[in-house]
């Protein structure tokens, strides 16, 4: 039997372990601390990516190697490559996506719609470019940020000192290095798409999908978008054209941005599958997860047809500190209840999230709100 390794263990190393079994695959994740949430349905490597003999532990166990976030540096996958184990999405692919400023830069080289770029390393560097850009900009660090985290709204020159010290990790506003800005985005509205693709370049697109943000968070996900038809096309264009750009493989999570108008912008990639795909495992013919498997395994890739006319979830996010003890009060027909098994609860974490299947997005958005406010923490 196949075993792919997975740098990681969390929901998503757990939810493409438990779509393994009927791919004939095993999977083992290493993860820091013992007693992970994917090591519920995967063998559980203890150790830390960083450490070499503990990457080569998992190399031992496996025939390749997937990874569930971007943060894993690129020379720890070539490391692996080096040494026979093949990495995908490869190092090289990794190094693009996890530098949000070559990630721009690869997008645009494309002919890829993203909002226009600048990078700094000072204050100077940011009052030039708004000069150029305008107000208010958007203050990014190149690497390292999710949720929000990593991001500063600059709306003046008042914002910039403190936003460099904030996202410059302290150094001063002459030396923050590693960032770069974004003309600000008039969007109306964001969505996603996740794009599948194999080794030998075959690609699946699943739907067009409208999220819904809160505290930079995903918090909920509307399937397919209530967008025209031609807006979901370019959206769906742009998000696979955008996956080609950098040679993804497996699944790659595509963020866009709305405009007045209908307009599309790319905004970020995820190298891996992606919160906004989750409610695929009962939505969709074949799940996000087990596309990413077939698509590292460069296998056939599976249909993305939605089950039913109107999908929805809502990730269920903490509301305490603590640790956790959930428990659902009530099961609704047609929803799906996914619980990550963490440990503790904290607020704004992703501790699990509730799918719902309707004749309408907005029926099954109604669904999937009521089945979530029956779970208790």
């Amino acid at each position: 039997m196949v075993r792919v390794g997975i740098l990681g263990g969390g929901q998503l190393a757990l939810m493409t372990a438990e779509a393994a079994p009927a791919l004939g695959v095993e999977v083992v994740v290493l993860e820091r601390e013992p007693g992970s949430p994917a090591s519920r349905a995967a063998e559980e490597i203890v150790g830390d990516w960083r450490d070499e003999s503990a990457r080569a532990k998992l190399a031992e166990r496996c025939d390749l190697i997937t990874l569930e976030n971007e943060f894993v540096d690129a020379e720890a996958l070539r490391w692996l490559v080096e040494r026979g184990c093949p990495v995908y999405p490869t190092p090289d692919t990794v190094r693009t996506i996890q530098d949000k400023l070559c990630q721009k830069q690869a997008l645009a080289s494309a002919g890829l719609p993203v909002a226009p770029f600048r990078p700094v390393e000072s204050a100077q560097d940011v009052e030039h470019s708004a000069r150029e850009l305008g107000w208010p900009l958007v203050l990014k660090a190149r690497r390292n940020g999710y949720d929000g985290y990593g991001n500063a709204t600059l709306r003046g020159p008042a914002d910039v000192g403190p936003a460099l010290a904030k996202l410059g990790r302290g150094t001063s506003a002459g030396g923050a290095g590693g960032l770069y800005v974004e003309a600000w985005a008039p969007f109306e509205g964001e969505l996603a798409v996740m794009v599948a693709r194999n080794r030998r370049g075959d690609v699946a697109a699943f739907p067009v999908v409208e999220t819904v943000q809160q505290n930079h968070i995903c918090h909920e996900v509307v399937v397919p978008a209530r967008v025209p038809a031609d807006v979901a096309e370019r959206a769906r264009a742009a998000a696979v054209a955008a996956v080609e750009a950098v040679g993804g493989i497996g699944v790659t999570g595509v963020e866009l941005f709305l405009l007045p108008g209908g307009q599309i912008l790319v905004n970020e990639l995820a190298p891996r599958p992606h919160n906004s795909g989750h409610y695929s495992i009962e939505g969709c013919r074949t799940s996000q997860f087990a596309n990413h498997l077939l698509g590292v395994l460069d296998r056939p890739l599976g249909s993305t047809d939605l089950l039913k006319p109107g999908v929805a979830m809502v990730n269920l996010l903490g509301t305490k500190n603590g640790p956790a003890d959930p428990r659902v009060e009530q099961r609704i027909p047609g929803t799906y209840v996914h619980l990550y098994g963490k440990r503790d609860v904290r607020v704004g974490r992703k501790m699990g999230h509730v799918t719902a299947l309707a004749d309408t997005p907005g029926a099954a958005l109604a669904l999937a709100r009521r089945a979530a406010s029956l779970v208790v923490w």
